[in-house]
């Protein structure tokens, strides 16, 4: 078992805190349309702090649990990308101006931390009062899996979401953007403006990410430590890294299957550990180097073989995946999504 002291954990719980803050204040500050370059040194940045910190960990704490954490970062990173998708559709949809998505791309990164703190709390919980939980986020992986499956050629239709459906019908909103505001007085009157819309599908988006992103991880590792900062590590480079990969994610035409590849070889895993530690010593284990692994190969194989599709094949589009099927359209074309910062 992973032993964190109270230094360790305020340590790493300020570094994080720190990175939010300068990322969000620079946004707030200087808002601007990110370019390339600028995206390219802050991915970097950000995935050379992670990594970094996963050394730390091997160091100090055993390369057991280094192992865990990479494999746990390398999970996250990809659900990550995923995710980006479902950001691009959300700011296409709603046509967010370039130089307002570095400020609701953090606002969301902050939701997701909350909420992610709070799953891993709950799961870290029942995982420790209920052994029957590994197979309970087991099965629910494989469901997920298959279902990403199913529908990775379609994309999640934002104005479906319930929240956001709740949200215009019950509250005051605007159609046009006032600056960054989420909120302005018009007529005497306070409204929300659509980057209010904006935060609460992308609040809602996060919802969604955690209750498969989560589980996940807690296949690789069950050291709260661990999982927290696998997430937050992910999370915290996810705005630099929408701005330097946008342009490229319809290119990924295979993302969504190999990250259902993942995420049925994680339930699986789960199911075994469920087996093997409550039914019999029998049933095998999936060692941490095994899935790391097995990880890698599969995010090589769906990169490799995205390119060498979209190089036969120029038409070919990417798709975020979702997990159910979208309403039959009406007779209208579906609109293509434009990448983010072309607007």
């Amino acid at each position: 078992m992973l032993e964190v002291t109270f230094l360790g954990w305020a340590v790493t719980l300020g570094l994080i805190a720190l990175l939010f803050v300068v990322d969000l204040a620079q946004a707030i500050r200087n808002p601007h349309a990110v370019q390339f370059r600028e995206a390219a040194i802050q991915s970097i940045f950000y995935i050379g702090v992670a990594l970094a910190f996963g050394v730390v960990v091997g160091i100090v704490a055993g390369w057991q649990f280094g192992a865990e954490y990479f494999a746990g970062y390398t999970v996250e990173k990809s659900l990550s990308i995923d995710n980006l998708f479902v950001f691009v559709i959300i700011m296409s949809t709603f046509s967010v101006p370039a130089e307002y998505q570095q400020k609701i791309l953090l606002f969301g990164i902050l939701a997701a931390l909350v909420l992610r703190a709070i799953f891993i709390a709950l799961g870290a919980a029942l995982l420790s009062l209920f052994s029957f939980m590994f197979l309970v986020f087991g099965v629910l992986l494989i469901v997920t899996a298959v279902q990403l499956f199913r529908h990775r050629d379609e994309d999640p239709d934002v104005e479906d979401n319930g929240l956001v459906k709740v949200a215009r019908r019950t509250l005051p909103f605007t159609d046009q953007y006032q600056g960054q505001k989420l909120s302005s007085r018009i007529e005497g009157k306070r409204v929300l403006t659509p980057l209010a819309l904006v935060l609460v599908a992308i609040g809602a988006t996060d919802v969604l990410f955690a209750l498969d992103s989560i589980p996940a991880v807690f296949g690789i590792t069950q050291e709260v430590f661990l999982v927290f900062t696998v997430n937050a590590f992910a999370l915290l480079g996810l705005r630099a890294l929408y701005f330097l990969v946008s342009g490229l994610l319809d290119r990924l035409v295979f993302l969504s299957t190999g990250l259902a590849l993942i995420l049925g070889f994680i339930g699986v895993k789960l199911i075994l550990e469920f087996l093997h530690t409550d039914v019999s010593e029998s049933f095998p284990e999936i060692s941490t180097g095994f899935s790391l692994a097995f990880i890698a190969v599969i995010l090589t194989i769906t990169t490799v073989a995205s390119l060498i599709k979209v190089r036969k094949d120029p038409a070919a589009r990417a798709h975020s995946g979702t997990l159910r099927a979208r309403p039959k359209a009406t007779g209208q074309p579906p609109q293509e999504r434009e990448p983010a910062g072309r607007r």
